[in-house]
């Protein structure tokens, strides 16, 4: 605690007693970080706060997961999942019967414009549009046989982050942080991070919520383009009159959280504000990148000409410090090029000039998470980190319109890596056109279950009792991937 005699010469009781209204409110309009540092000072340390205590069920294998989000929809055929039928048959009629897709503007089998191989040691196929995350093909275990239920970004977006196609249940970067706690209460379990051109993915900041678990488990976004990642970090009040207004709202905290049947409610919210008042000082060190390397910098793309790709670069290197001073949950955003209808919230949208689009968004990730998981493994960091790549759906292997291609929930793929995950495997797959999963058809309940067994966890021992009913990130489904896991 600060030796500064300004703290110490203030009687604690005078502000309840004596303060009018006018001091009253110029000292509880700035009351965030003051209640912050009054819980600190009456727990007695930082370690005490806020840190919720792990409720791991077996060994633990990763500490933290990374999440690249690929909001609007990673045609898997083009990508992942390659199929020289599409090749042989291009233009032609699929010959099987087609599901409503979106638009219902359904054309003839469409070729990639991208070619495949395979890479690495473990000869794991797929195409060159990501050919610097092919690169580390032996490090991937790619999942060919995930479905969703849904065709529509927003209930897409839910679906596949809370397990649910709609508001009112927890993100799973919630659920980890609330099975595993936080490891640095300096900063919080889940963020998600973005830049000025990274919209939010459709449905809002809600994907990212807590819901009916504690406001501590929420995401917090941290926008990596502004001088200050998180608005208003910066203290507003002097030392002394920060004394004097943490000791008047603690006190008035503390009296309302004893006579309140939402207790929890108001604790939570204490708990927050003691990490806002953490962060002060974890944020800035944590967003300066000064001492990186020029060699790290040019690694991962941070002095790209290509501003979005520029921007994701500084995401992936943010993910690593993050991971590496503890944090349980990181999301990335990608940030859109506008092509084919790929715009704002769903970047990888491309129903129209397929080949433009997913080439421009490919090019913006595809060196960033290369360099990151390179820098994961020189460090030894890869071992404890999942990384997950993922978006809410694929895309047809037949056209919409002349050279663009629809949604398709029926089959798509996914990819893992690091964590205790074995590399260079492909699990599950599709048909001969990559059209639906049909070989160990896998679903978001088993993503998400495959996650937590990572981190320690039984999907179906994690559970919140809301409503009269024990909830969980996978419903009443989910079975773990084993033929995945080292």
């Amino acid at each position: 605690m600060s030796t500064d005699p300004s703290l110490h010469s203030f009687d604690p009781v005078r502000p309840i007693l004596s303060a009018d209204r006018r001091e009253f409110l110029k000292l509880t309009s700035s009351g965030v970080s003051a209640l912050a540092l009054s819980s600190l000072i009456n727990k007695g340390s930082a370690a005490q706060v806020g840190a919720a205590e792990p409720q791991l069920h077996h060994e633990q294998k990763a500490k933290s997961v990374i999440l690249f989000y690929m909001s609007g929809g990673v045609s898997h055929v083009d990508s992942f999942d390659p199929k020289p039928k599409l090749k042989e048959m291009h233009g032609k009629p699929l010959p099987m019967t087609i599901e409503r897709t979106q638009f219902d503007a359904n054309g003839n089998i469409m070729a990639s414009p991208w070619e495949a191989k395979k890479w690495g040691q473990s000869g794991l196929e797929m195409t060159d549009m990501f050919p610097a995350i092919a690169e580390c093909a032996d490090d991937l275990a790619i999942v060919r046989s995930m479905t969703a239920k849904f065709s529509e970004h927003s209930q897409g977006n839910f679906f596949m982050h809370t397990g649910f196609p709609f508001l009112g249940y927890p993100s799973a970067g919630s659920w980890v942080t609330y099975g595993c706690g936080t490891e640095n209460p300096n900063l919080p379990g889940y963020v998600v991070l973005r830049s000025n051109k990274a919209a939010i993915p459709h449905g809002g900041v809600s994907i990212f919520g807590n819901a009916f678990l504690p406001a501590t488990t929420q995401g917090s976004i941290f926008n990596i383009s502004d001088k200050q990642a998180v608005p208003n970090i910066n203290p507003a009040m002097l030392k002394g009159e920060q004394r004097r207004a943490l000791d008047l709202i603690g006190t008035l905290d503390r009296r309302f959280a004893d006579r309140t049947a939402a207790k929890d409610a108001v604790i939570s919210s204490i708990k927050n504000a003691e990490t806002a008042f953490l962060m002060q000082q974890a944020v800035p060190e944590l967003t300066d990148i000064s001492k990186e390397s020029e060699a790290t910098r040019e690694r991962y793309g941070i002095n790209s000409k290509d501003g979005n790709k520029a921007q994701y670069a500084r995401q992936c290197l943010m993910a690593r410090r993050l991971v590496e001073r503890g944090v349980r949950f990181v999301e990335l955003s990608c940030a859109s090029y506008g092509i084919g209808a790929g715009g704002g919230g769903n970047p990888w949208d491309q129903h129209g000039d397929l080949k433009r689009g997913h080439g421009a968004m490919a090019g913006q990730v595809d060196g960033p998470i290369a360099a990151l998981l390179k820098d994961l493994k020189e460090r030894g960091m890869l071992e404890e980190t999942l990384l997950v790549f993922t978006g809410e759906f694929g895309r047809t292997p037949f056209s919409q319109g002349s050279n663009g291609r629809d949604h398709d929930p029926f089959g798509f793929s996914v990819w893992m890596g690091g964590g205790g995950i074995k590399g260079g495997i492909a699990h599950g797959g599709t048909d001969e056109f990559g059209y639906k999963a049909a070989v160990d058809i896998s679903t978001v309940y088993d993503l998400w279950a495959t996650v937590l067994h990572q981190l320690g966890i039984d999907h179906e021992k994690l559970t919140f009792r809301w409503s009269g009913r024990d909830l969980r990130l996978t419903d009443v489904h989910g079975h773990v991937w084993k033929d995945v896991l080292a």
